[in-house]
């Protein structure tokens, strides 16, 4: 290499290199701080296509998980109003009992009338949990209950659906088929004793498709938790610093730094020599 006053190699080199240097100690505080070895698309971009489709995944599953929630807390109110309505059931069928004895001596008209009152009752309760007769928001749930938990691969394999219809779309006096019936006479006890009969068994149909929902519901939301840690488990792995590399890594930048400054100053001192060939 010929020495020259024009042409400083040695210190373009070394300026060169400082400039590297400060790079990579600037880029190991920016992940030390943030947490993230990916804080640009340029720091590595198939990487970070990769993270944000776990992340997307791990959003879509936490709301799922509140979907799946929504919808066990319906099933528990319709639960709740089924266990009431079966009660009554029952009180219906002790009332027809009493009412079908011929040794029953007492007004067959006061029976009646609790009898008409409880029919009633069931009525409202049904409405209230979404499974009376008619239309409108008094029969949402009759037919069933789509909840969506994503996940899937495919839409049909991201949701749940909870068919609630039984043998029967409602569990008011309509569907359950006593809306006719009073204990007036032992005959019409009688036949409501069959009818109450049959109604208990429908509810029951309901309440085992509450039940099966409200576990397959809860089989969803730990299949969604197990992939939500999986997922966001994976997405760390390509994201996330490893914080022990980058505290080497800034130790073994500073010190580069620092000698890039040394070897900068001295090779910026070189040219001064060559005025000793001058004297």
């Amino acid at each position: 290499m010929s020495l020259s006053f024009q042409t400083n190699v040695t210190s373009l080199v070394a300026e060169n290199n400082l400039q590297v240097n400060s790079n990579f100690q600037a880029q190991t505080i920016t992940r030390l701080t943030s947490g993230f070895r990916i804080n640009s698309s340029g720091d590595d971009a198939a990487g970070l296509a990769v993270a944000n489709g776990f992340r997307s995944t791990v959003a879509e599953l936490q709301q799922g998980v509140r979907n799946a929630n929504d919808g066990s807390s319906i099933l528990q109110t319709i639960d709740g109003g089924l266990n009431n309505i079966s009660n009554i059931l029952d009180r219906l069928k002790t009332l027809a009992t009493q009412s079908a004895s011929g040794t029953f001596s007492g007004d067959r008209n006061t029976l009646n009338q609790e009898f008409s009152t409880l029919l009633g009752e069931i009525n409202r309760q049904a409405a209230n949990i979404g499974l009376a007769s008619g239309s409108g928001q008094a029969s949402v749930y009759n037919t069933s209950i789509a909840v969506y938990i994503g996940g899937g691969d495919t839409q049909t394999d991201s949701q749940v659906n909870v068919n609630l219809s039984g043998s029967a779309n409602t569990v008011d006096s309509l569907g359950l088929g006593i809306s006719g019936d009073d204990v007036k006479t032992t005959g019409g006890a009688q036949t409501a004793i069959t009818h109450l009969e049959a109604a208990v068994k429908s509810l029951g149909l309901v309440q085992g498709a509450v039940g099966a929902g409200e576990n397959a519901l809860s089989y969803a939301v730990s299949l969604a938790q197990s992939q939500i840690t999986n997922d966001s488990a994976a997405e760390s792995r390509i994201r996330d610093a490893d914080i022990a590399t980058e505290a080497a890594n800034l130790t073994k930048s500073q010190v580069l730094a620092q000698s890039s400054v040394a070897a900068l100053a001295q090779a910026n001192s070189a040219p001064q020599a060559l005025l000793k060939l001058l004297g």
